[in-house]
Parts: C-alpha cells; sequence; structure tokens
C-alpha cells in the first residue's frame, strides 16, 4: 500500500508510547522523533536497551545484539515497559525495536496499539491480538522484511485478530527515517510520520 499524499494527522488523542530504539542503538534520530511525538500530546518513554552503546550500521548493530543476547534484551524492554502498563502502552519500534514492540504487544492484553517502523517479528501460533491497531511503515523492496515475508506476517496478524495498516515507500532504504543512516529519505520519512501521527490520535481507549 502507497501512502496518500494528502494525509495528514489528526489533532486529538494522547497516549503513553514505548518506543524501542533499532539495532544501530539509541541515536539521535530516536530521541528526535520522541520529541515530535511529545510535541503532539502523547507521553514517550525511550528505552536504552544497548546501555549506551551505538553502532553506524545495521551490521555493526547486528555485533551489539548478539554480544547482549536476544533473552537478556528481552528482559530489559519488559523491565522498561513493565511499570506503565497499566496505563494501556502503545507499543512502537524501529526495525529490531519494532519486533521487540510486536512481541510486548501482543503480549499485553492492555496494548492500545502497536506502531511498527521499518520491521516485525514473527508471530507464535495461538497468539491472540483481538482488535489490536496495527500500523506498519516499511521500504519498498526491504532486504529485511521481503514482500514474501511481509505478506505472510499480514495474514497472520490479521488471523490473531488485529486491525492491520501496511505503507509501502518506493526506494526508500532500511533505516529511511534516521537522517544521519545512509538509508535515509527525507520525503519517505515525512510521509510516513505523518501517517503515524494520525494513527496515534485516531487510537481507541481498550480494556
Amino acid at each position: 500500500m502507497s501512502v496518500p499524499d494528502s494525509a495528514e494527522p489528526a489533532t486529538s488523542g494522547s497516549s503513553t508510547i514505548v518506543l524501542f530504539h533499532s539495532v544501530c542503538g539509541l541515536r539521535p534520530a530516536v530521541h528526535a522523533d520522541a520529541d515530535r511525538l511529545r510535541a503532539a500530546g502523547h507521553e514517550v518513554i525511550v528505552p536504552d536497551l544497548f546501555g549506551g552503546r551505538t553502532a553506524d550500521s545495521v551490521a555493526d548493530g547486528i555485533v551489539i545484539k548478539d554480544e547482549i543476547g536476544k533473552e537478556e534484551l528481552l528482559r530489559r524492554a519488559v523491565a522498561a515497559a513493565a511499570p506503565h502498563s497499566d496505563r494501556g502502552l502503545v507499543y512502537a519500534g524501529y526495525s529490531f525495536g519494532g519486533a521487540v514492540a510486536q512481541n510486548l504487544a501482543l503480549g499485553d492484553e492492555k496494548a492500545r496499539g502497536l506502531l511498527l517502523m521499518h520491521g516485525t517479528s514473527d508471530i507464535a501460533d495461538g497468539a491472540s491480538a483481538d482488535d489490536l491497531p496495527v500500523q506498519l511503515h516499511v521500504a519498498d523492496p526491504d532486504p529485511f522484511e521481503p514482500h514474501d515475508w511481509l505478506n505472510a506476517w499480514y495474514l497472520r496478524m490479521r488471523r490473531a485478530g488485529a486491525d492491520v495498516e501496511v505503507y509501502r515507500y518506493a526506494g526508500a532504504g532500511h533505516l529511511f527515517t534516521d537522517p544521519d543512516l545512509p538509508d535515509h529519505d527525507a520525503e519517505a520519512a515525512e510521509r510516513a510520520w505523518k501517517v503515524a501521527l494520525g494513527f496515534l490520535a485516531d487510537l481507541p481507549e481498550r480494556g
């Protein structure tokens, strides 16, 4: 699906958002996006799963991720989100952080929404996401999110009960929202954030 050029963010509604960084770590772009969300009226929690370490490429970031380990990273993510979960969180993240956000959202019956930038995760058999609003923004093509995978992901997420929207950005790089990385595509990033802000503003209450 392509993004309509006329999309504009809604102006009402606010959420508590947990925003997970990509495999490149808690870079300045993540803080800038958090400030953008705060300016729209949301409370934003930005965990640092890498303990201050950052990378300038996905390859270098994968080294950091593997050194810390999947179980420890998930433990850190849960510890960051758990104190706020009673509010009905919106889980959000970039690439690897999107995978983390998805896993936490599908395990939290109070989750209000799931916003994925650049990445998804596998979905366990029997997973339930009853009426969970989900929005994904991804490059087209994306070497880390190939079409066959995305099609299967979409169908499985729908079977789990989620209300899913997918927006694809032709010619953009994988991490196209980070202006300090080679993948950056300024036009695609701005279009994605316009749509994402509208998604967040329109989220219904759950619980």
